[in-house]
């Protein structure tokens, strides 16, 4: 059985929230700062992505920070409840990895 631990490190896996945290963050204001300038915009498919694969707060600072995509249900209700997901995950790696659980 493969063990997660020895493939990420729980230094890494900080580092990487972080870092694409920031991106998402990135992502929104650039996403808002086309659309008052009218011009090229970023899909929300890849503000949904980053969101999913790590940056849900990033995303849910972003959205509150730049009041975008607030109308949007899809974001409205999803950022959150992805974030509800990715909390969950991430304690049960922490709770794994200092062996509270087995």
């Amino acid at each position: 059985m493969i063990n997660i631990f020895e493939i990420i490190s729980w230094q890494a896996l900080l580092i990487y929230i972080i870092l694409i945290n920031i991106i998402t963050f990135i992502l929104f204001f650039l996403d808002k700062f086309y659309a008052k300038k009218e011009m090229w915009r970023i899909s929300e498919k890849t503000l949904l992505i980053s969101s999913i694969i790590g940056g849900s707060i990033g995303a849910l600072f972003g959205m509150k920070t730049f009041r975008h995509k607030v109308r949007k249900t899809r974001f409205n209700v999803g950022i959150p409840v992805i974030l509800i997901i990715q909390v969950v995950g991430i304690g049960y790696y922490l709770l794994a990895l200092f062996e509270i659980i087995k």
